[in-house]
């Protein structure tokens, strides 16, 4: 199910076999999309404030004699579990994003399913996480830097979620436009992007309070 049009030649004398604007694709994928370039300035200004946000961190454990102050550094097995899960969520994106730029729907349909169950599961395992950071928001600097971390990593966790179930109810029920397959492609790498960012936030709460 796709509205992609192949490019054909004009078969009258005038046209001299040229291309018809109107046959050409109405979509792309990668840097000729600007989907794409939409992304990537979005991953480009959430990363300046997860690094703002990590300064900060390191910022007040510099001025700090102990670290974390008057509280035990977060519990590591919750942590450690949502770590692997998003580890592991890659599969299933990269199989979704490969599926989306061959135009294959019922393959799409199977790798965004996979995709929302691991977000579903991340975010299961993360209510468990924020109960074992042995700190609350309001306790301290040390705590409130900490719940910031999370919350903002946590707020981008659940509108890619979103994004994605509103996808997969669109590979369900229709209609289909072939700009639909370039979201699925750019969706899945905005998930690559929520991985990377956890890795470095994962190291900077949980071994940063140890370290």
């Amino acid at each position: 199910m796709t509205d992609r049009a192949e490019a054909r030649p004009r078969d009258d004398a005038g046209g001299g076999g040229a291309m018809l604007v109107g046959d050409l694709p109405t979509y792309a994928f990668g840097a000729r999309s600007t989907m794409w370039w939409g992304t990537m300035g979005l991953i480009a200004i959430e990363s300046t404030v997860f690094a703002l946000a990590v300064m900060m961190y390191f910022y007040l454990r510099s001025h700090t004699p102990s670290w974390p102050p008057d509280h035990a550094a977060p519990d590591l097995a919750w942590g450690t579990l949502n770590t692997l899960i998003m580890l592991a969520s890659c599969v299933p994106n990269w199989y979704t994003k490969r599926a989306a730029e061959r135009l294959d729907l019922k393959r799409v349909r199977i790798g965004m399913c996979a995709c929302m169950l691991f977000a579903v599961l991340f975010l299961a395992v993360r209510v468990y996480e924020f109960g074992a950071l042995n700190v609350l928001w309001n306790d301290n600097a040390y705590g409130s830097a900490v719940w910031m971390l999370m919350g903002l990593h946590t707020t981008h966790l659940i509108t890619d979620a979103y994004d994605t179930l509103v996808l997969a109810v669109l590979f369900f029920t229709g209609p289909l436009e072939g700009k639909r397959y370039v979201d699925v492609s750019e969706n899945a790498a905005y998930w690559y992007f929520v991985v990377v960012s956890w890795i470095l936030i994962y190291a900077v709460i949980y071994w940063g309070a140890r370290l």
